[in-house]
């Protein structure tokens, strides 16, 4: 059997996964994700009915996010749990159709005709699934509407994907706001509806930015609210001898059960990948066994992950096809599965505590080397001052954002060498696993402030937006007009998501890398172009002198 997918931008000859994804997902699970992606579509119909009429239902907005989520790149390889989910979907699909015939009645509406998204019934076994979501590819999309129409459907869906994301990690925390599930049913049911007018596609791709903004202030907030904002912190990223485990991902309320479950246990933990900058919230500098970072990005885990000589967590994205070598060692949570891999349940660590006590740990420490994060939006603007007036004396020239999902494919040594060339009366601000291409350089300071401020996870875009609107505050002026330059990486539909926020809030002369989108076809792109002067990268040179004149 085939496939199509093209949500990632590492996706096969820049046109789609027509064979196996180039992520590791397989045929039959790019079915079932697509199955499921269309079920909450249909869920979000009624969702979206019930609540014009009052009517909602939290449990149809929680198995919403995770649904979701669990279809984003890199998250969920089990087709087992996938079964699981669509069997779900559609006792959730029931509950919010009763929901929405019960509202109507009682408002003396008629509900919608809906007879489409009733009528689905899950199939009895997992091959009968997977017929099913061979009726609702993307490609079946393509062949009905053309590539322009569907990609920017697919453009607001993998928008939501990401927001689900974040608001998921929120919810997790206690943090929801009910203004953000009415929008995101209402896309859900604008999108279900296959929509083909290109002018409120693009439009309702800008409002899945606010919907993100929305799910970003949450998680920030629930982030800030439970462990404090982040302080800058020297985190050493070398091991120390003892027993370890490995958390990656963002999910810093499993990083906070692990830590108290592993506390006097005689374990090390290690942040490794987007988890590195939970190192600087102050509520998880308790932990004395929380001592510092292992490895990089999230592309480097196959080697990383096999010279490590413990357990290894993943909370969320990105998870890749895990090595026979260490395949036992990895404990999966939330909605991130691997066939074969031990999920863990209710936060229960105890078998990963296990098999990071039965490893053989790191037999000596390594010389200490460390770097310094948590520059998010408190700590910069604490020094607002100081910066402000830096530039003003010309001591500071100019602001480049450099940062965003990192990958393999060749060309993102493109984001090394920028950062490298940025000249020295200039500031990097970073953010995701992108800043790991560059992260352990010293870039020195200006007048005492670093020219490099890791502002945090991707979801601390959020952050990186606040310091750039009090600056434009400051400045009298707005984000376009200052000294600000924003240069992407993208990789996954968080990153998607997190530029549509951008450009909902109207920032411009965004450059976009390694590639553009193979989801937006060039009538999409001179859009874009037109409406926003994005543009794809070049070279760091050509770039630099276009910025900097």
């Amino acid at each position: 059997m085939g496939m199509f997918c093209y949500q990632c931008e590492q996706t096969a000859k820049g046109t789609g996964c027509t064979a196996h994804g180039v992520c590791g997902k397989d045929p039959e699970v790019a079915a079932l994700q697509d199955l499921l992606v269309e079920a909450v579509k249909g869920i979000a119909r009624y969702a979206h009915c019930a609540r014009q009429q009052g009517a909602k239902d939290p449990a149809i907005d929680a198995f919403a996010l995770e649904a979701l989520f669990a279809t984003l790149t890199n998250v969920n390889f089990d087709a087992a749990r996938f079964q699981a989910y669509l069997a779900q979907a559609a006792a959730i699909r029931d509950r919010a159709k009763a929901l929405c015939e019960s509202a109507c009645r009682r408002a003396g509406k008629t509900c919608p005709d809906l007879a489409c998204v009733a009528a689905w019934q899950p199939a009895a076994d997992l091959n009968g699934l997977v017929r099913q979501g061979e009726e609702v590819t993307i490609q079946k999309r393509i062949d009905a509407f053309g590539d322009t129409v569907a990609g920017l459907q697919e453009l607001i869906i993998y928008g939501i994907k990401g927001a689900a994301a974040y608001a998921y990690h929120a919810r997790i925390l206690g943090k929801e706001d009910d203004a953000f599930y009415a929008l995101l049913h209402q896309l859900l049911d604008f999108v279900a509806q296959n929509p083909t007018d290109v002018n409120a596609l693009v439009a309702n791709a800008l409002k899945t930015g606010e919907l993100n903004l929305q799910a970003m202030a949450l998680l920030d907030a629930a982030n800030t609210a439970a462990y404090g904002h982040p302080e800058p912190t020297s985190v050493r990223v070398t091991p120390l001898k003892g027993k370890a485990i490995l958390v990656s991902g963002h999910d810093l309320k499993d990083l906070e059960e692990l830590l108290k479950q592993t506390e006097g246990k005689g374990i090390h933990v290690y942040t490794h990948g987007e988890m590195l900058p939970a190192l600087a919230y102050p509520a998880f500098k308790r932990y004395k066994h929380l001592v510092g970072n292992y490895g990089s990005a999230w592309q480097n885990q196959q080697r990383e992950f096999d010279d490590f000589p413990g357990a290894i967590v993943m909370t969320t994205n990105c998870l890749m096809r895990p090595k026979e070598s260490y395949k036992a060692r990895v404990f999966t949570c939330g909605p991130v599965g691997w066939p074969g891999c031990t999920h863990i349940q209710g936060h229960n660590f105890a078998p990963a505590i296990a098999a990071a006590l039965a490893a053989p740990g790191f037999p000596a420490d390594e010389p200490p080397k460390t770097i310094t994060i948590g520059f998010a939006r408190n700590a910069v603007l604490s020094v607002a001052g100081a910066v402000i007036d830096a530039v003003k004396k010309g001591a500071i020239r100019h602001f480049f954002l450099i940062g965003g999902c990192d990958g393999a494919k060749p060309g993102r040594n493109y984001y090394t060498d920028l950062a490298q060339a940025v000249p020295k009366d200039c500031l990097i601000l970073t953010l995701a696993c992108g800043k790991y291409r560059f992260n352990k350089l010293d870039f020195g300071d200006i007048g005492g402030i670093p020219r490099l401020l890791d502002v945090g996870q991707c979801n601390d875009a959020y952050s990186a937006v606040q310091i750039a609107l009090a600056l434009a505050n400051a400045f009298n002026t707005d984000v376009n007009s200052l000294p600000l330059s924003i240069i992407c990486s993208w990789y996954e539909q968080k990153a998607v998501a997190i530029l549509l926020t951008l450009l909902h809030l109207g920032i411009k002369n965004i450059r976009l890398g390694p590639s553009l989108p193979a989801f937006l076809t060039p009538p999409v792109v001179g859009v874009l172009v037109e409406k926003f002067g994005i543009a794809p990268i070049s070279t760091p040179a050509a770039d630099l002198k276009a910025i900097l004149g």
